[in-house]
């Protein structure tokens, strides 16, 4: 008869078992110097191996050969163990059998010798499952029991077992075994079994058991027959309703370019294909956490991992702090989807809220349609020459426009040749970098670098920019390359950027609109002051004006 996966393969010594060195190695010590506890207690999740590493500890106590850390699996007591039908091993499932008068049974039966070996061991899984009086029957023997018994506890929520139990037992804390070794575990298995496999559907595997074995193998036993024999990407995915990466790739390619249109599109084609949307912002968050490891400790990244090149490219798109932003969104969006009104609709506002909260852009300035096309570049000119001073007379009997226009390319701008045409030239700049800013159309920190930058000095082939001393900090990561190869890209790749650092107040776009936003506050509050509806108001009923309450009409 044919056996489950989980089954076939639950290790049958130490050096078979996964992920669990730590205790492993504690115990083989303890069994080669022959210090043995009376009492046991293992805790974790389900499917780490609690209950195999129990039976591996009896076939240990037990083997013909000796108490040891390598039982011989070909013995009388090893085969029984394993089969399951050792008359001295008693495995009891604290979930069925919770009164009191099972544990008196138990204890009752403890007394006698064993039958055939060396040690009776008792087995108790889910012992947090108890009640209190069984727990109380079992304190005295637990604390000192015959010297040819051994309890081995397990449970997986040790916080209800308690303290005079725990204090009995020497405690074990098995782990979530890594994704990693799941899917190594799992070719092991398949290459056993002689059936084909791929390393992306081990890997989605491994990931969809979230650190139990037992669940990666019982969902391979699943994927094997989905696929009809074999497992595959395609297969595996359906199975698991698992979100295809470039789903997610092509999401976060459009929330770098601020382009909410084609997010909102890729989330109506994922609903075309019935994904998951819960499980997608699973993913998101992943793949989230990953593109932060990229972009800081780009070595965490496998060579062989076939989305290697992608993952590093789109990392190097958003800065540190924003991807933060995005993950804790991502993980926000994840808690919230089940209050959503329904899938759809808490993936898609959890999409337009990274949008809309995207540090450095007003919440909502990009919601409706995707960033500005940056203006097309000039024709090329047959070669890049200095600028040339404007003589002082072609200004003498001009007047200073109101509005400055704006310059189709830096060369186009042109230097004052005399003192008295500083202040005039130093608008019509500080007018065209502000444009220049708004055809960008840059996001997050990249487009907050720029707007905190005035553009001080100007030539044919270069382009310098002042930061104020008090922003120094956007000058970190990689936002000031970001902003150097959107102005390349709009000027021509020949162009040098450079940065300074200044002290005192820079008239940048920034400190302009911080300026106009004071003036449309201050000019709201008198407005709202003078009102005689408000005035009389105050008088008749004593009132004080809240001021901070007062906001301008967009």
């Amino acid at each position: 008869m044919t056996q489950v996966l989980a089954r076939k393969w639950r290790p049958r010594s130490f050096t078979e078992l996964v992920g669990q060195e730590h205790v492993v190695r504690a115990l083989s010590n303890a069994l080669k110097q022959q210090r043995l506890h009376h009492a046991y207690l293992f805790t974790g999740t389900r499917g780490v191996g609690k209950t195999t590493l129990a039976r591996i500890i009896a076939k240990a106590l037990n083997c013909e050969t000796g108490i040891t850390d390598a039982p011989c699996g070909k013995c009388t007591a090893c085969t029984e163990i394993d089969a399951g039908r050792f008359v001295d091993l008693v495995e009891l499932d604290a979930a069925s059998n919770t009164q009191v008068d099972n544990m008196r049974e138990l204890l009752e039966n403890a007394l006698y010798a064993p039958s055939s070996g060396r040690f009776k061991v008792y087995i108790i899984d889910e012992v947090h499952m108890l009640s209190r009086n069984a727990f109380n029957a079992m304190l005295k023997t637990l604390e000192e029991p015959p010297a040819h018994v051994k309890f081995i506890l397990a449970t997986t929520d040790p916080q209800k077992i308690p303290v005079t139990v725990l204090s009995r037992c020497l405690q074990f804390n098995l782990k979530q075994i890594p994704q990693q070794q799941i899917a190594e575990r799992l070719r092991f298995v398949l290459e056993a079994e002689n059936v084909p496999t791929d390393s992306t559907s081990l890997a989605l595997i491994a990931r969809a058991a979230q650190g139990s074995l037992r669940d990666s193998l019982s969902l391979l036993d699943q994927a094997i027959a989905h696929g009809g024999g074999k497992v595959d990407e395609a297969s595996t995915r359906a199975m698991l309703g698992a979100v295809d990466q470039q789903h997610l790739y092509a999401i976060l390619d459009a929330l770098a370019n601020g382009d909410g249109a084609a997010m909102i599109a890729k989330a109506d084609e994922m609903a075309a294909r019935s994904l998951s949307f819960e499980a997608a912002l699973l993913d998101l968050g992943t793949l989230l956490h990953r593109m932060a490891l990229a972009q800081q400790l780009p070595m965490t990244v496998a060579d062989d991992d076939p989305d290697r090149e992608t993952l590093l490219a789109l990392a190097q798109r958003f800065g540190s702090d924003d991807l933060q932003l995005y993950y804790q969104i991502a993980l926000q969006g994840r808690g919230d989807i089940g209050l959503a009104p329904d899938e759809y609709a808490g993936f898609t506002m959890t999409l337009l809220r990274m949008l809309a909260f995207t540090p450095g852009t007003e919440s909502g300035a990009r919601l409706s349609a995707p960033a500005p096309a940056p203006a097309p570049a000039p024709a090329p000119a047959p070669a890049r020459v200095p600028v040339a001073a404007r003589p002082a007379a072609a200004h003498r009997d001009a007047a200073v426009p109101a509005v400055p226009s704006v310059p189709s390319s830096p060369s186009s701008i042109s230097a004052p040749s005399a003192p008295a045409q500083t202040q005039t030239v130093a608008v019509d700049v500080q007018a065209s970098w502000e444009t220049i800013v708004a055809q960008l159309g840059l996001i997050a920190m990249t487009g907050q670098l720029a707007r905190n930058c005035a553009m001080t000095q100007l030539t044919a082939d270069e382009i310098e920019l002042s930061l104020p001393k008090a922003q120094e900090r956007l000058l970190e990561g990689a936002h000031q390359g970001k902003l150097k190869a959107a102005l390349q890209q709009r000027f021509g790749s020949a162009l040098r950027v450079t940065f300074k650092v200044v002290s005192g107040e820079v008239s940048t776009p920034a400190a302009a609109e911080k300026r106009e936003q004071n003036e449309r506050q201050a000019q709201a509050t008198a407005a709202i002051e003078n009102d005689p509806f408000v005035k009389e108001l105050q008088e008749s009923f004593g009132g004080n004006l809240k001021k901070s309450s007062i906001q301008p009409l967009p």
